[in-house]
């Protein structure tokens, strides 16, 4: 079992930045992902990072200003959030998957945060 809280969400105008965290309990050691839903659309990709050589990988709308990463001491994954733009408004939400797994797909993530909203002003 996995537990996973999010926080960090908030409003900025568009070329802000947010950081936000995810703090894991249990079995941590694990793949995480950072997923998001806008209104009416589907849950999409945007970051994942596998626990033991710090593999990442991004969606292509958020290469270069997306960063992911974490502290494993911590228990936590971070995905610092920079040049936001109205596009990024979401609820973003904190995944793990199997520590062997290392890609996008969300039916490989088993374990879900409760979400956290970011929305981004023009």
């Amino acid at each position: 079992q996995v537990q996973l809280v999010e926080s960090g969400g908030g409003l900025v105008q568009a070329g802000g930045s947010l950081r936000l965290s995810c703090t894991a309990s249990g079995r941590t050691i694990r793949t995480y992902g950072w997923f998001r839903q806008a209104p009416g659309k589907e849950r999409e990709f945007v970051a994942a990072i596998t626990w033991s050589v710090s593999y990442t990988k991004y969606a292509d709308s958020v290469k270069g200003r997306f960063t992911i990463g974490r502290d494993n001491a911590k228990n936590t994954v971070y995905l610092q959030m920079n040049s936001l733009k109205p596009e990024d408004t979401g609820v973003y939400y904190c995944a793990a998957s199997p520590p062997s797994y290392s890609g996008s797909n969300s039916e490989a993530y088993d374990y879900w945060g409760q979400g956290t909203q970011v929305t981004v002003s023009s």
